[in-house]
């Protein structure tokens, strides 16, 4: 008991000298924990986790019992393990970057006016390649705040305003830039014939294709939001980052899990479009800058004021 009494003792003297900016550094820290746990999770790389702590306990056990040969090889694979880690890692980390450096650009896309047409015509497009018989496939991509400069890159370049007859024209079998993707910068078409790197996930569903697969690819390396019409059913998808706007769903609905919203009609598409795509008012400053350092920690979280201020 007196143990017990003196450890609560020096816990409150401690608690005495504890400032402001204490308290700051340790939610910090805590939270930086929070989001590294659930940068883990959401990467599927808790079997990696896993093994990286039980390499950290076998380290501490050998430091313990004194088994020095086996601590010195456990203490160089950690030193060599940290570069690891930057390589595995490497296209996360490229894309938590470039979601910050996407936070300091206010630009979510052209001129109202522009986009809101360029919306239009996407629809009419997509809807058209849809209803043929057999569907014409098409792969959409809209760069937002992340650049697609070098998917871009990969196809030919195009710098045309977007319109319906263009983008069916695009996709018509066997025209020779239909196999890629279309990338829509600031409401025009910048380019055609884009590769796009393939998710690596393995909890797809199976009766997606590869332009759905490509979909996801790249919505997971960047913001872009992707429109699929499948070439097999012509139904009509959207690939957003999980972690983006997309109507928040359940994380137990699998349309969720996979970052897809599927089987759209028209009206449904307009408004995914509307929402993730027209620009945003112009906040005041303060504003402004809470919600660019919330957009860093929260990797497009949903604001629900700034939900409020969308154009439907």
């Amino acid at each position: 008991m007196e143990t017990i009494t003196n450890a609560l003792s020096r816990a409150g003297s401690y608690l005495t000298t504890i400032g402001i900016w204490d308290f700051v550094d340790i939610l910090i820290v805590a939270f930086l924990i929070y989001r590294a746990i659930w940068f883990i999770r959401k990467s599927n790389f808790i079997n990696l986790a896993k093994g990286l702590i039980l390499i950290l306990v076998v380290l501490w056990a050998s430091e313990f019992f004194g088994l020095i040969m086996i601590n010195y090889i456990l203490r160089k694979a950690v030193e060599l393990g940290v570069i690891a880690l930057v390589i595995l890692f490497q296209p996360e980390l490229r894309r938590v970057l470039e979601r910050v450096g996407s936070t300091l650009n206010t630009r979510r896309g052209g001129a109202a006016g522009v986009m809101e047409e360029c919306i239009e015509q996407t629809v009419r497009a997509c809807m058209d390649m849809a209803a043929t018989t057999p569907p014409t496939g098409a792969l959409i991509a809209f760069e937002r705040g992340v650049s697609l400069a070098p998917v871009c890159a990969t196809g030919t370049v195009i710098k045309a305003d977007t319109s319906a007859e263009l983008l069916e024209n695009l996709f018509y079998k066997n025209t020779p830039l239909h196999d890629g993707a279309v990338i829509i910068r600031d409401g025009r078409i910048e380019a055609a014939g884009c590769m796009l790197p393939l998710t690596q996930r393995t909890n797809v569903s199976k009766d997606l294709g590869m332009r759905h697969r490509a979909a996801l690819g790249l919505s997971e390396e960047s913001d872009a939001l992707v429109i699929v019409v499948s070439e097999q059913t012509g139904a009509v998808s959207v690939a957003l980052n999980e972690t983006d706007l997309l109507h928040r769903r359940n994380d137990e609905d699998p349309e969720r899990r996979e970052g897809l919203k599927r089987h759209l009609n028209g009206t449904e598409l307009r408004k995914v479009l509307m929402e993730n795509l027209m620009p945003a008012e112009k906040p005041d400053s303060r504003t402004g800058i809470k919600k660019r350092l919330k957009g860093i920690f929260t990797e497009g979280e949903v604001d629900n004021e700034n939900e409020d201020q969308k154009t439907v």
